[in-house]
């Protein structure tokens, strides 16, 4: 029988960013079964990896409660991340924060990395001075369209491991999860991942924090699928134009954002899950 997982330290955990985090594409109800907290429409709230993180960090603690919220909204560059989601997070004085950006500024053409790298090593710094821990984690591979983004990605990723060396502060490595190279754990838009996705990088999460994972193999790679021919892929491409890359072109000329108008899902510590209390 397998030895119970010891409970974490953590009391109380606040994630900030942007879309990675707010968990986009995994929402309420799930593929496994699970349905939307007490309270919320299940087709208005996304789940994600750190929801996923919450409830396991949650269920180890067994009585010890759990406090949980989560400001990350789609969209936002790092310095709106830190402008406007980390006040509001230290004001809930938490003693665990994820803080996980730079992924939209890197697809911007002119991506400043030292002046991304400088904005999250001064948040970091801004946590710990008080005495909480930091997630934050690196980028994930790119390919196909997105591989102009690579040299970018990890000339950020190794700035991301000098911070956490410096401060003490743990990782989620995304860049080296194997199961990420197959595109069935990505959504349509080949940004955000799927329920499974996301499922696997919440296990991760747990082994960034120095933690063993629910689920040992959650970066055994998918079964083998069938290869697509050309023709198919070649149709996959075009919708994925039209459908995802336009909308995004045209964003970028009007200088709006996905998350314009949007509020935090999980704006002040509750007890986690709202469910269960």
């Amino acid at each position: 029988m397998t030895a119970p997982h010891p409970a974490p330290r953590w009391t109380r955990y606040v994630a900030v960013g942007d879309s990675f985090s707010e968990g986009l594409w995994d929402p309420y109800p799930h593929a496994d079964g699970s349905p939307a907290p007490a309270g919320t429409a299940s087709d208005a709230v996304l789940r994600g990896w750190t929801d996923r993180l919450a409830d396991s960090l949650s269920a180890r603690r067994g009585d010890g409660e759990l406090e949980y919220a989560n400001l990350a909204i789609r969209g936002k560059k790092l310095a709106q991340i830190v402008d406007e989601q980390l006040d509001v997070a230290l004001a809930m004085e938490p003693d665990l924060v994820s803080l996980i950006g730079g992924g939209n500024d890197i697809l911007r053409p002119q991506a400043d990395i030292p002046a991304i790298t400088r904005r999250l090593e001064e948040a970091v710094m801004r946590i710990r001075a008080t005495g909480a821990d930091v997630l934050m984690a690196t980028g994930f591979r790119t390919a196909g369209a997105l591989s102009f983004t690579q040299g970018r990605v990890g000339v950020y990723n190794a700035n991301i491991w000098t911070i956490a060396r410096r401060h003490g502060a743990h990782v989620l490595d995304t860049w080296g999860l194997r199961s990420l190279y197959d595109w069935r754990l990505w959504s349509d838009d080949r940004i955000h991942l799927t329920d499974e996705g996301h499922r696997r990088i919440a296990q991760a999460a747990l082994v960034g924090l120095g933690l063993e994972p629910d689920d040992p193999a959650y970066d055994e790679p998918l079964e083998a699928a069938a290869a697509k021919r050309l023709a198919r892929r070649t149709r996959d491409d075009a919708q994925w134009v039209r459908v995802h890359v336009v909308p995004w072109m045209q964003r970028r000329l009007r200088g709006t954002s996905s998350g314009d108008g949007r509020a935090a899902k999980w704006a002040t510590a509750q007890p986690w899950p709202p469910s269960e209390r």
